[in-house]
This record gives structure tokens, C-alpha cells and sequence, in this order.
């Protein structure tokens, strides 16, 4: 079956769902669950909350989601990992910017007893309610689950099964019965990536099925409305692997339980995620893992009728950090939100803490991330092999061709500003080859000043505009400097240009750094600052080094210039020389 075919054959599915979600903006709709006569209706359900009888129209309702990160689930507290507290205003403005879902990650054990029978604090399980009470009421559906204590306790299993199971089930008993009469716009989430230590894979399997199966009866036996709540249940890791969504959908058919959600996340191909092992680019590979392990999913859990709840997406870096390139990073979340809506998947960004949503004011961080992740939930936009067009700060410049991706839209043409640029004339088009003249370029570059000199769009049929930056550039260079194991900074020129990642060597070629596999550390062991003029080359990566033994780095920048520099480690200073 060729790609068309696969779109056409998962798009139906959920299409009439997603599309009156994003046209209508609503959260009713479909076959509504009644009240039942012995239990008063709750706030959200008196604003109007409605589960349809459906599971797969229920989570499709969901669409789209977003996660309170780093905070109901922050150690050992809701503000210990920088974020505010939780209030109404947190809950309308998440509204108000599409939102329709929000996944509340809860660690529970730095409030729980750690001896029988486990007990929790009351005044966090106050809390806890508190918060899904403002968003449910706020006509959103929630999810809870167990979150850190995935790694904290529970992965001790196979050195300490009874006690685990033991304080799991009354962890999820009094979770239970704390929530039994909210209403089933609420979902549970047994754990958060499980993961078992010191585990065979057969093991690993058996304590998933345990914990899960566990949870699934005690839940279910609690009451209320729990009786036919969705209940949300991972995969190992909540990876997408095949073996491990065989486990997890052995485990759900055993259960003969319709009201049952599968759980997956996804943070992308890791070289490109961390960029590392030289991966710069959202390429081949990185592409073909998002499309086959989502395919994956669909053909195990959604073609069947089984709804998925990807619940976290993201990168395992900041994405306005730089350590992944802002375009690429775009066309990875471009991407992402694209297979998971033709898969039939409800999809949950993971923001850790103001990456997506600014936590005060709840508005989008950057403007044009919103738009592209809005833009993603009902169509594809448009890209390009890249979104930098470097021209040399002295002397001719010359024409730049780059490569359009315009997944499935049409070219409608280049733009500065509310200026179109002419064709021609300014650029030409081939297939999906767009060169803009060298006459061109230098009228854009002006003076030609270090930096961004023109900001231009590729304007398509449909979705966001793909920007492109004119940008002036020489040759970085680096002084020498001292430091200690903690962090060297290195004076810095970058003269315009933007670094993309730096391999590392001893003298007999083996790679220097945290990672012995590969001479490509990861990126964010390295933060240049453009402002300040300065790289920074931070402590684990430091501390990694032999002690005496001389280190080359090649820094490595998207014009194409590399910038060799020699790092040694003695004791805990540590001296930097250039080349």
C-alpha cells in the first residue's frame, strides 16, 4: 500500500471528529453519557462536559493536549522546579489558546508514607484536586497519573516486588477513591514510562502486566464513576517498539474492557533530539522513526478500534535552547503533529516549564511556534531544506538554491514584509527548487552587518509561511582562556555565524566527552552565547576528560567554516588554546 493510500486509510477514521473539533471548537458533540440518577451532576458537567459512549470518540475529543509539566509532579514540590502555582487563570488561558485536554503528571511519594499503608498526605490530595478541579471545570478533559515515582520506587521491582505492589495498589486506592465522583472527563493513567532495573525483558513484561492489570481492577472496583472511567495504559517506557505494544495490547485484550486508552510518547530519533553522533538535521532517519513507530501504533491499537493518547511529545532539549536548529526543530514538530493526526492520535506537548506556554500570562512563548502547531491540527505547512541564507560578509555574492518540501501544498510565492519579491527578476522556481539571484541577495544583505539582514517567507496554498534569514557572516575565531572543570569560557567572534555542533578527539582519534561511541557529543555540552560573544563548554563534559591529556575541538558552524581549538584538563583547571 503506498503512502497516499496508508494517509487515506487512517485519516478516515478520525477525520469528521478532528474537523469538527478544530472548525467548532467544541468539546460536546457525539452520543453523551447521561448523568447517573444517584449522582449529582458535577461543575463540568453542568458547563456542559459530555464523554461520548465511544472511546475513540471521546479521545479524539481531546485533541488538542498540553502538559502541566514540572509541577504537580516536581520534587518535592509544585514550585520546586520553577514553575508558579496552579491557578483558574492557568486553565482559561489554556483554553482559550485551542487547548481542549491537559495532562496533569502528580508524583506522589515525597507526600506519601513510605511504610504500610502508605498513606498521603491529605493536604496534598486537596491540592491535587483542587487543580483538576479548576480544569475540569473548565470544560477541559484531564488526565492524572503516577509520574516520578516511575523511578523513584516502583522500578525496584525485581529486588522488591511485594513491598512495590504493595504500595502501588494503595497508592492507586486512595487515588481512587479520592476521585470516584468527578466526572468521566477525568482519565487515570496507571504510570508514567515504566521501567524496571536489574529486569529480564520477560520480567519487565510480567511486572508492567502486574502493575497495570492491578490498577485496572482496583479502579474499576472503587465506585462511582469509576466503574466506566477511561483508564490510560502505557507500554514499557511508553516506548513505541513492537515487541512492547504486543505486550501492552496482550495485556488490554485480557481485560475485555472497552473504556481502555493506550499510552505512547514520543521525543523523536535521539541523535537529532540531543544532537548528537553529527545529527544536525531532521533527515531520512529521524523522519522514517517518527513515521514507522507511529504506523506502529495505528496498526496495533487504532486500527482495532483501541483509541491512543500520545502523552507527551517534544524534544529531550529545550526547543528555543539551541542545541537543535530552530528549522529543524520546526520541521520536526511540523511533522510530529501531522503523523499523529493522520494515525488517529491525540496529541500532548510536553512543556516542562515555559517552553511552549508562558506559565504567567499563558500565551505562546513564540509566535511562530504557535502558529505552526496550531496550523498542524488541521493541515501540513510547507518547509525548505533550510531557513538560513548565508552570504559573505566582503566581496561578490553569488546565487543560493535551496530545496522546498511543501508537503502537499503549492508555492505561492516569496515575500519580504508585505512586499512580494518578483520572479525572475529576485528568484526562480524549478520543481521544487527555488534559487534566489545573486542581485538579489546582495540587495537584501544592505550593508552586509554581522547577522540577520532580511527576513523573507516562502509563502504556500496552505499552513505557515517558511521564514528564511539573510544573514551576513566571516569566519568565527576563538581565543584562549582558562577555566576549571566546571566551565571554560572561550572569547568568541562568531562574526555572524550560527554554530551546529563539535566533535571532540584525544590525540589517537577516540572521542573525548561523555559519550565514548561517538566524537559528536551531544550539543548541549557546548552553549554558545552571540550576544556576549562567549562559548561555554559545561561541566559534564569537563569532568568526562582524562586528566593531562590534550583534547582537539572542532567547532563546527552551518556556513560551513570549522574552528579547531585544543582543551586540556589538569586537576581542576582547565586551559583552552586556539589553533
Amino acid at each position: 500500500m503506498n503512502d497516499a493510500q496508508q494517509t487515506a486509510r487512517r485519516l478516515h477514521r478520525t477525520a469528521g471528529l478532528l474537523v469538527a473539533l478544530v472548525t467548532t471548537g467544541a468539546l460536546c458533540g457525539g452520543t453523551a453519557v447521561a448523568t447517573p440518577a444517584d449522582q449529582p451532576r458535577t461543575a463540568a458537567e453542568a458547563a456542559g462536559a459530555r464523554v461520548p459512549h465511544d472511546p475513540m470518540a471521546a479521545v479524539a475529543q481531546m485533541q488538542p493536549s498540553w502538559n502541566l509539566g514540572n509541577t504537580l509532579d516536581a520534587i518535592p514540590d509544585e514550585t520546586s522546579w520553577g514553575n508558579p502555582l496552579t491557578t483558574k487563570a492557568t486553565f482559561d488561558g489554556l483554553r482559550a489558546q485551542g487547548f481542549r485536554s491537559v495532562r496533569i503528571p502528580v508524583t506522589w511519594f515525597p507526600h506519601q508514607s513510605d511504610t504500610a499503608p502508605y498513606t498521603i498526605d491529605p493536604a496534598w490530595m486537596k491540592r491535587v484536586k483542587q487543580v483538576v478541579d479548576l480544569a475540569l471545570e473548565d470544560g477541559l478533559y484531564v488526565e492524572i497519573n503516577v509520574h516520578h515515582d516511575s523511578w523513584k520506587w516502583i522500578m525496584n521491582m525485581s529486588t522488591d516486588h511485594d513491598a512495590v505492589m504493595a504500595r502501588f495498589n494503595a497508592t492507586w486506592q486512595q487515588i481512587a477513591t479520592a476521585f470516584k465522583d468527578e466526572p468521566r472527563t477525568l482519565l487515570m493513567e496507571s504510570i508514567n514510562e515504566p521501567q524496571f532495573s536489574d529486569a529480564t525483558d520477560a520480567q519487565r513484561t510480567q511486572y508492567l502486566r502486574e502493575l497495570n492489570t492491578s490498577f485496572h481492577s482496583i479502579v474499576r472496583n472503587s465506585g462511582g464513576r469509576n466503574k466506566d472511567r477511561l483508564l490510560v495504559l502505557p507500554s514499557e517506557e511508553t516506548n513505541n517498539a513492537q515487541h512492547w505494544l504486543d505486550d501492552l495490547s496482550t495485556t488490554m485484550s485480557s481485560l475485555h474492557d472497552r473504556n481502555l486508552v493506550a499510552t505512547v510518547h514520543y521525543y523523536s530519533w535521539y541523535p537529532f533530539s540531543v544532537n548528537i553522533a553529527n545529527g544536525t538535521t531532521y533527515d531520512a532517519t529521524s523522519q522514517k522513526d517518527l513515521t514507522e513507530g507511529f504506523a506502529r501504533v495505528h496498526d496495533t491499537f487504532v486500527k482495532k478500534g483501541i483509541p491512543v493518547y500520545l502523552g507527551e511529545y517534544g524534544l529531550l532539549t529545550s526547543p528555543y535552547s539551541g542545541v537543535v536548529e530552530r528549522g529543524e526543530m520546526l520541521k520536526y514538530f511540523e511533522h510530529v503533529n501531522y503523523e499523529a493526526r493522520r494515525n488517529g492520535i491525540t496529541s500532548a506537548v510536553w512543556d516542562a516549564a515555559n517552553d511552549f506556554l508562558n506559565r504567567s500570562t499563558m500565551q505562546w512563548m513564540v509566535p511562530e511556534m504557535k502558529a505552526l502547531i496550531q496550523s498542524s491540527w488541521r493541515t501540513r505547512s510547507g518547509t525548505a531544506s533550510t531557513d538560513n541564507l548565508f552570504v559573505p560578509a566582503s566581496g561578490p555574492i553569488t546565487a543560493q538554491t535551496i530545496t522546498l518540501n511543501p508537503n502537499g501544498q503549492e508555492f505561492a510565492g516569496l515575500w519580504q514584509g508585505d512586499r512580494p519579491l518578483t520572479p525572475s527578476m529576485d528568484y526562480t522556481l524549478d520543481g521544487d527548487q527555488l534559487t534566489l539571484t545573486a542581485d538579489a541577495l546582495t540587495r537584501l544583505a544592505g550593508d552586509r552587518a554581522a547577522g540577520v539582514n532580511a527576513t523573507l517567507e516562502v509563502r504556500y496554498s496552505d499552513g505557515v509561511p517558511w521564514k528564511l534569514f539573510v544573514r551576513s557572516y566571516d569566519k568565527p575565531t576563538m581565543a584562549d582562556a582558562t577555566g576549571t572543570a566546571d566551565a571554560l569560557a572561550i572569547p568568541t567572534r562568531f562574526n555572524g555565524a550560527l554554530m551546529a555542533n563539535v566533535q571532540s578527539t584525544y590525540a589517537d582519534g577516540t572521542a573525548a566527552g561523555p559519550a565514548s561511541w561517538t566524537t559528536y557529543q551531544s550539543f548541549d555540552n557546548y552553549s554558545p552565547n552571540y550576544t556576549a560573544n562567549t562559548t561555554t563548554i559545561k561541566a559534564d563534559f569537563l569532568k568526562s576528560l582524562k586528566d593531562g591529556a590534550p583534547v582537539t575541538l572542532t567547532f563546527r558552524f552551518w556556513t560551513g567554516d570549522t574552528v579547531t581549538y585544543h582543551v586540556t584538563k589538569s586537576g581542576d583547571t582547565v586551559t583552552g588554546t586556539a589553533s
